[in-house]
């Protein structure tokens, strides 16, 4: 064929190919939706806000869509400005992933693992979970703790590389991470000093109780149970957090519901003694981990240990 027939037919081709997205574009559009005005993600970009203005056109041009209209002196998202947000999201979110990926290929990075764990979350459960990793590596681990709402935006964010948790987050379109049961724990009762033999309806509604906060998943699973059984127990303490509720369950002279292994200490000390398991209460241990094209290493070998 000829020369000039080929560039012909592969100049038609390439005509006919949709056009392609303008990452820049897109780019100007995902800060100003984030930011919420034309003014402050000029700003973020260090450009006019006619630059702005002109990169949303082109990319509405480009899409054949509005992705914005004028409320007041604000601007709301149309149907099609949200869906280019989500997807906006999603990509930007897979570059920075692309970065990290890239510049943790160094061997400092790569021997760095940052941990967050739900302020409540049992501490020896914790080092449980993480002591075979850190005597094995030479790694340097940073822990971080707080609610879950931000542990969680943490991990979007790809601030942290695993959420250690005994409570699902709820779920939406747009979450990205992967949930992960590490372990079941039974729950018990457990007192500074042994109680005669008596049934458990009697332990229940007879003694002074410490319980987790209403939020835990272990009192959940504890108010069902008084309530399948008809029971009022008797509360003298309501604790959030795991640590100080082994130092309420010593300090009180009352009865503890809580894991085993957050008090193995004191029931190894003899401190504290256990007197039964509660039927079916468990709490479980889980780990949230971002959806990623390249884990980890240190935390595919971590989650591994778990299966």
């Amino acid at each position: 064929m000829h020369y000039y027939h080929i560039m012909h037919k592969q100049k038609r081709t390439i005509e006919t190919l949709p056009s392609l997205l303008n990452y820049q574009h897109l780019y100007y559009f995902w800060a100003v939706a984030t930011e919420g005005n034309l003014t402050r993600a000029a700003e973020k970009l260090r450009v006019t806000q006619s630059a702005v203005s002109v990169q949303l056109r082109k990319l509405e041009d480009s899409i054949g869509h509005a992705l914005f209209w004028r409320q007041g002196r604000g601007l709301e998202l149309t149907s099609h400005g949200r869906l280019a947000l989500d997807y906006a999201h999603r990509i930007f979110s897979t570059g920075d992933e692309l970065l990290e990926a890239l510049h943790q290929e160094s061997e400092v990075q790569r021997k760095t693992l940052r941990v967050g764990a739900l302020a409540t979350l049992s501490r020896n459960f914790q080092i449980a979970l993480l002591r075979p990793l850190m005597q094995k590596h030479k790694i340097r681990l940073l822990l971080r703790s707080g609610s879950l709402n931000e542990l969680v935006e943490r991990l979007e964010r790809h601030d942290l590389d695993l959420v250690l948790t005994n409570f699902l987050p709820r779920r939406n379109e747009d979450s990205v991470w992967v949930a992960h049961t590490l372990d079941t724990q039974p729950v018990s009762l457990v007192a500074t000093q042994p109680r005669a033999s008596r049934k458990l309806r009697c332990l229940l509604s007879e003694e002074r109780l410490v319980l987790p906060s209403k939020e835990s998943g272990v009192r959940i699973g504890f108010d069902a149970l008084v309530q399948r059984m008809g029971i009022q127990p008797r509360i003298i303490a309501e604790v959030d957090d795991m640590a100080m509720l082994r130092l309420v369950a010593r300090e009180q002279n009352g009865v503890a519901v809580v894991p085993p292994i957050v008090v193995r200490d004191e029931l190894e000390s003899g401190a504290l003694i256990e007197i039964t398991h509660l039927p079916k209460l468990e709490e479980t241990f889980l780990a949230l981990s971002a959806d990623r094209i390249s884990p980890h290493p240190l935390l595919v070998e971590l989650l591994s240990r778990t299966k």
